[in-house]
Formats: structure tokens, sequence, C-alpha cells
């Protein structure tokens, strides 16, 4: 088992400092209503030819601080659940830590949860805004025994969606490859609540995970050629013409799902699945925060999982959130925003359906964190504190797609053997060879 040591702790702070015309961040009602949970990202690299683990961290925390002037919300403080002060610089954490172990631990394991050494012990999805912890950006340099380093970065959901975590990781990337010639200037615009009005008093978000839940985490891939494949089968056998990748992955990953249900059961147990859908556009694509919501599908009965009928599903139920949305007043999407977190919470205690529930960071950019020393071998999350949760990212090339799969552990040894998955996905194992 890996173990690690903390050389220092630093807190990061903007430079230059924030001007007193952005020392108050009024939060939004997608804001208010989101949890508090430190959404986290993780890169491996090899050794580094031209850099030293030194100039390696001196790069990372000057850039950050430079970043953090743009991303000002980030280094400050929320207070009542209605807006940052920024008066209260808090900065970000920042940990340079030692790895006792080889990173091919980590990349040969057909596993993904011993990417968590690359985080501070205990962070990713843990509460933000708990007494233990102030800020809302907590970054760890890793350097391991065979020379290779691991950057780890946790950002509040609270004042962050995936969307924005990447804007904000991609803009500090530029900003470190820029160091030299200064020139970089980010420009995300804190204005979410122009679109998103604060509530005044926003009533306490239902906790929806049942309790703690022995999980585990594997990576796979759906390459360009597998995915041409999937949309292949679904055009084929009915009415839609281009089907997305992200709806054809999850429409297979969810039928594995079942099977593995079915397997345990001996009967079909109907299923709902949440998709998170990014409002940007018709939000600005820079405007920062969460500006999201959630559409479900439901599968009542056997013959609804497969592939081309799923995929239908799928596309409905995002053009009837579109329908709905798009006529409602800001009090009116407060509501449904609202109602839809408290119905999902209803609707896992119930017992009645299998939840699924997905994420997509593809299209933002996660798998080009090179700040400079070269690209990563590896970009990935840690495993949901829930089980039955997919997180889509684009895989090294952008073109095929890595999934981050979390199940229970008995789910698990079945769901990675199942035949539809392995004819089209493959996990991600390697090594440093």
């Amino acid at each position: 088992m890996a173990s690690s040591t903390i050389l220092s702790r630093k807190i990061i702070k903007p430079s230059p400092s924030i001007p007193s015309s952005h020392r108050h961040y009024n939060l939004s009602f997608r804001d208010q209503t989101a949890n508090t949970a430190y959404l986290p990202i993780a890169a491996l690299y090899s050794k580094p030819e031209n850099h030293t683990i030194t100039q390696i961290s001196n790069i990372l925390e000057n850039s950050l601080s430079k970043t953090l002037f743009f991303y000002y919300p980030l280094a400050g403080r929320i207070k009542d659940n209605k807006y940052v002060d920024c008066n209260d610089i808090v900065g970000a954490e920042y940990f340079n830590v030692r790895v006792n172990c080889q990173m091919s631990e980590i990349l040969t394991n057909p596993y993904n949860d011993g990417i968590e050494i690359v985080f501070p012990q205990n962070l990713p999805w843990s509460d933000s805004l708990s007494k233990e912890r102030s800020s809302l950006v907590v970054v760890q340099l890793s350097h391991f025994d065979c020379g290779g380093v691991g950057v780890g970065i946790c950002v509040s959901h609270k004042i962050a969606d995936g969307y924005s975590a990447c804007k904000f990781l991609s803009d500090w990337i530029s900003m470190a490859r820029d160091h030299h010639e200064l020139n970089f200037q980010p420009s995300p615009q804190f204005d979410g609540a122009l679109f998103f009005p604060p509530i005044d008093n926003p009533p306490p978000m239902p906790n929806g995970v049942p309790g703690p839940q022995r999980c585990v985490s594997r990576m796979y891939n759906f390459s360009l050629s597998s995915l041409f494949k999937l949309k292949d089968i679904v055009s084929t056998n009915s009415q839609i013409k281009n089907p997305s990748r992200i709806e054809v992955a999850t429409s297979l990953l969810h039928k594995c799902g079942v099977d593995v249900s079915m397997t345990k059961l001996g009967v079909f147990k109907p299923t709902m699945l949440f998709h998170v859908m990014n409002l940007r556009p018709p939000i600005p694509l820079n405007t920062m925060g969460n500006a999201n919501c959630h559409f479900s599908t439901i599968a009542m009965t056997e013959n609804k999982i497969s592939l081309p009928n799923y995929v239908g599903e799928l596309q409905k139920a995002k053009q009837q959130l579109r329908y709905e949305l798009k006529d409602m007043n800001t009090d009116q999407l407060a509501t449904h925003a609202i109602e839809r977190i408290k119905e999902i919470a209803n609707i896992m205690k119930q017992d009645a359906f299998d939840m699924y529930f997905c994420t997509s960071l593809c299209t933002f950019g996660s798998h080009k964190i090179d700040f400079g020393w070269g690209t990563p071998i590896r970009v990935t999350q840690v495993k949901q504190p829930m089980k039955n949760q997919f997180i889509f990212m684009d895989d090294p090339s952008g073109e095929g797609i890595n999934v981050l799969i979390t199940l229970t552990e008995a789910d698990m040894l079945l769901f990675q053997n199942n035949k539809d998955l392995l004819e089209f996905a493959s996990p991600v194992v390697q090594s440093l060879e």
C-alpha cells in the first residue's frame, strides 16, 4: 500500500491583490442549491526531462496565484450560502508531497482507486465548507520514487460545476505555459446571478447518499472505432440517424448495469438514469459557477434497455427538458431546480428503481493538462462516494472516451466480465514501459 509524506503546505493567494470592486460575489440560486463536495481531477506524468520538481512547483505556484486573480471568488470565503466574501481572502491550499511508491503501481492496477494518493487524505468528494477546510481550491503536487509527477486539483462544487472547474484548469495551464510572455488574460465572467438570481431563503438540500457504500472504480476506454460501431447499431435499428458518442456509450453502460442487476435478482428491476446537462449555451460560455441541470430516463420494462430504444429515450428526455426550461422565468427555474433535487432524493429512498448517475466532462479539455513538461499519461477522477456512477472524459486522442465507473465491489466483479462491455470497451491499464 502506497504511503505519502507532506513536505510542505502553503496558501497561494491571488497576485496582484483583488481590487475593491471585486470583493463581493453573489451566488446564483444554482450555486445555492449545489452540493458542497470537492470536485477532484488528477493528471499523472512520466518523469519530466527538462524540469526539476522545484521548477515544476514554482511554475504551478506562480501561475496559480496569477490565475486566482481572474478567478477571484475561488480564493474567497462563502458566507451564509448567499455570497463569496473576497475581502476575506483565504487563497488556495497547496501541498507538496512525496509518494513512496512507483507510479506504475497505480497505472498497472486494474482498479482506479490508487489515484487517491495524489490528493490530500479523504479530500475528494468531501465537504468543502466543513470546519476542517477553508479553501475552495486545493492542489497537491506529488512526486513518486520513479521521478513521475502527479497533480491533483479539487474545486468546491458550491462555486463551480464540471465545466467551470475545467475552464479554471485550462486557464491555469495557459497561464503556466505563458509565464515568460505575460500576455495571457483569462476572461471568466462571474455573472451567474444574472441568469439564476439568488433566492432569499434557500431550503436545505437533501443528502442523496443513502450511507457508506463499499465502492470501487475502474476506467474503460471507448475507442473512436467502437463508438462508430455503436452508433451504426443504433442508426441501423431505429430512425435515429446521428446519435452522439455519449448517448451510445451511456446506453451500453446502462444495459451492462441492468445485466448485473438481473443476474443478482433473477428478474428485471426498473431503472432511472440521471444525466447532467450543461446549460452553456444558451448561458454564455464564459459564465462561471453552476449552470447545469439534470434530465432523467426511466426504463420500466426490459425491452426499453436495448441500445436503439434507450438512445431514443435519452434524446426525448433532453428535448423535453429544453422545452420545459425555455419559457420559464427565474422564479420558476429556481423552483424547478429545487424540486428536481428533492425528487431525486425521494426516489432514492424508496428503492423502487436501480439508480444510475452520469456526468460528462467531454469537450471541456480535461485531457489536455499540459503545464509545460509534457502531456499526462492519465487523467482521471476519484471514485464517487455512491454506487452506479459513470463519469465520461475525452481520452488522450480527443476522439474516444474514457469512462470512470464506480460500482459496489460485488457488482464490479460481474460488470467487468460483461460480454457487451468487453466487445466495445477496454480497461485502461498501462505501465510506464
